[in-house]
């Protein structure tokens, strides 16, 4: 799936970046570092008083637990709040939870006060952006909360987040301490997947889950539910996410499409909402690595858009290291098409606006998988981002397009 949803609910997140990680406070701020897989072994420390405490620590984008944990409440003022998160400080909150709400967008426009001057060029501006988010990202990452092991969280004002965890992370067994901002997520995810994304090209609601990419975006599905079908046996979904693609196949005659991913809660989501819309006794889906073993008729895959390293564990659905799942794509479409049949490659040309991919490597690549370029299709993205310029991308976000690339063994 592309970029451009939400990230609480989204594989694919937009401009994320990496700089350093909490705790780590000399740290230069600058420069990208990709953090480490979350640790379900490890363990966070505070001491209230006189009393020595520990939970387990949770963190979904890999982030380790600060080595230096002070409790707080409401009588912290945003800027002391601001100073301990630049020292590697965790503030673990035991206020009011609408006043924890606050106190994070007041931290958060401070963060942006100290954003750097707009770079010269589009690549640059990328490499700028990438690093002030994950820097923003790791500040604001430092306003914690405590679960307890059923998942209630036992603020004053704060909401019953038991199902919405429950949900994101399966039923709690410890005490657990995670960033506000995290819970945040869990929370807005929960009533993405209760309310349901309306999917034009569908006609229905897709309901994604936490961690799954909610298609906001629509014109890439508008582009699949169009383009001339070669045949209507077979079909693949490689990298299926939420199943909006397998559907959108399924609803357009498709007698039979197998939905591929690697990601357990993907594969979990997608069956999810395929029941609910009546098209599991078409669809299958599959834990596979791109690929199932048949030939068929038509092989779709929406890869990360942008060949940059994963800054965090929950980057890895927007950027493509070395542009690798969608090499991996094109070199093995042509085994695994009928003789008639057709990839689909769905990508922007937002990668080759920020100098990441050039068009002519792209080319490359599908005329070295032994492919020929039947037709392109093309459209502009439509999405809040378009029209914001206060974006440092916002040049390379207004000439976007998205193409839905055609492919036949050569």
């Amino acid at each position: 799936m592309n970029p451009g949803g939400p990230n609480p609910s989204g594989t694919r997140s937009d401009t994320m970046s990496s700089t350093n990680t909490p705790g780590h406070a000399d740290a230069p701020e600058s420069g990208i570092t990709v953090a480490p897989e979350p640790d379900a072994a490890a363990d966070i420390h505070w001491r209230d008083g006189d009393t020595e405490h520990t939970a387990r620590w949770h963190s979904e984008g890999g982030w380790p637990a600060p080595k230096r944990v002070v409790v707080v409440d409401d009588t912290l003022t945003a800027d002391a709040a601001y100073r301990l998160a630049k020292s590697g400080t965790g503030l673990l909150w035991q206020g009011d939870f609408q006043n924890a709400r606050q106190l994070l967008t007041a931290m958060a426009r401070r963060v942006d006060r100290r954003r750097r001057a707009p770079a010269t060029g589009l690549s640059a501006a990328f490499e700028v952006s990438r690093t002030d988010a994950l820097r923003r990202a790791r500040l604001l990452g430092l306003v914690l909360v405590q679960l307890d092991a059923d998942h209630t969280l036992g603020l004053r004002r704060a909401p019953d987040v038991r199902q919405a965890c429950d949900e994101a992370y399966g039923p709690g067994t410890d005490a657990t301490v995670l960033s506000l901002r995290e819970l945040l997520g869990v929370i807005g995810a929960h009533e993405w997947r209760v309310k349901g994304v309306p999917v034009a090209a569908l006609g229905d609601n897709i309901h994604p889950h936490y961690g799954v990419f909610s298609p906001v975006r629509g014109e890439y599905l508008d582009l699949v539910a169009t383009a001339p079908l070669p045949a209507t046996g077979l079909a693949y979904d490689i990298g299926t996410g939420s199943g909006v693609i397998a559907a959108i196949l399924a609803r357009r005659g498709i007698a039979r499409v197998v939905a591929t991913d690697t990601s357990p809660r993907a594969l979990a989501c997608a069956r999810e909402n395929l029941a609910r819309l009546g098209l599991a006794d078409r669809v299958d889906v599959a834990l596979t690595d791109l690929f199932p073993p048949e030939r068929a008729d038509l092989v779709v895959c929406n890869p990360p858009w942008l060949p940059a390293p994963a800054a965090t564990s929950t980057d890895a659905a927007v950027y493509d290291p070395d542009s690798r799942m969608l090499r991996g794509f094109l070199a093995g479409l042509a085994g695994h098409l009928t003789d008639a049949g057709e990839g689909w490659l769905i990508l922007s040309n937002l990668a080759e606006l920020l100098g990441l991919r050039s068009r002519g490597t792209l080319l490359d690549l599908i005329d070295d998988a032994g492919l020929t370029v039947v037709a392109r299709l093309d459209t502009r993205p439509t999405h809040r981002k378009v029209a914001d310029t206060s974006d440092p991308l916002h040049a390379a976000r207004a000439a976007e397009v998205t193409s839905l690339w055609r492919l036949r063994r050569a």
